[in-house]
């Protein structure tokens, strides 16, 4: 049976996608209208790993769980009270920016800078999580960062499935080109992964498991350092909304090869 693992998600917070998001330009750079005024969920590829993590740990007795979270303090509060219902976690907060135009080189070094100092973590039993992309960056590259400033060599991205195996080592079915997954067999700990989309569904609120979290949840938030991101050497001179296009043409009788040709053409003159 393998070892209890400390696994550390790492997953902030995202305006709900049922809103209407308008990129504008402050006095501090780019950000959102009305930003502060925005509902906000965990950032869906984080949940995910969230979810994905809070199940290895039930099933590997011993094993500890973190969420380390970096966003705006009044966000993660806000947050926090219905990701506390889900499954049981202790929360690491950071107080700063958790918006898509934070560079990803410092959003890494502040992450992987609070895992460091995470009180009893096992380097040597340590799995981080996060998702393999973000609903607010899009860099896809942020977790990749923190494993490197953390010292693993061992990073799975693109992740849909990781099945413990009866010896210890660790099935990954990895995404790859042409809508095939790979499949790699992993040692142990330590490791990094990146999540897709995971395979468990979303666990139902336990009120009993938020009452648990709340507790030290809310002491958590009281300690969450500021971190302030200088994003030296980033300058984003515009921002804006992709501009919406429609043409219609009512063509019959072509040729899957022609409408092809008809769409390239479309794009490259677009």
């Amino acid at each position: 049976m393998s070892q209890p693992f400390h696994i550390v998600v790492c997953g902030s917070v995202a305006p709900d996608p049922l809103q209407t998001l308008e990129p504008v330009m402050g006095p501090a750079g780019p950000g959102l209208k009305n930003e502060m005024l925005l509902p906000n969920v965990l950032d869906p590829w984080a949940a995910h790993a969230l979810f994905e993590a809070a199940h290895l740990a039930k099933s590997v007795a011993g094993s500890k769980l973190w969420l380390v979270s970096l966003g705006p303090k009044a966000k993660l509060q806000q947050v926090m009270m219905t990701v506390a219902q889900k499954v049981p976690f202790e929360l690491v907060a950071i107080d700063g920016p958790a918006g898509g135009f934070v560079d990803a080189v410092e959003t890494a070094a502040v992450l992987a800078d609070a895992i460091t100092a995470i009180p009893g973590l096992d380097r040597a039993r340590l799995l981080v999580f996060g998702g393999w992309e973000s609903a607010t960056r899009c860099a896809g590259a942020t977790l990749q960062l923190v494993g490197e400033r953390l010292g693993i060599a061992d990073q799975f991205q693109g992740v849909d499935r990781l099945t413990l195996q009866p010896d210890g080592r660790v099935r990954v079915l990895e995404r790859i080109e042409g809508g095939r997954h790979q499949v790699s067999i992993c040692e142990g700990a330590p490791f990094v992964v990146g999540w897709a989309t995971g395979y468990l569904p979303e666990p139902p609120n336990n009120p009993q498991v938020g009452m648990a979290n709340m507790r030290a949840v809310m002491p958590a938030l009281q300690k969450a350092r500021p971190a302030v991101l200088k994003q030296d050497g980033l300058t984003l001179v515009r921002v804006e909304q992709p501009k919406q296009v429609r043409e219609t043409r009512v063509v019959k009788d072509l040729s899957a090869d022609e409408i092809a040709r008809d769409i390239v053409a479309w794009i490259r003159g677009a």
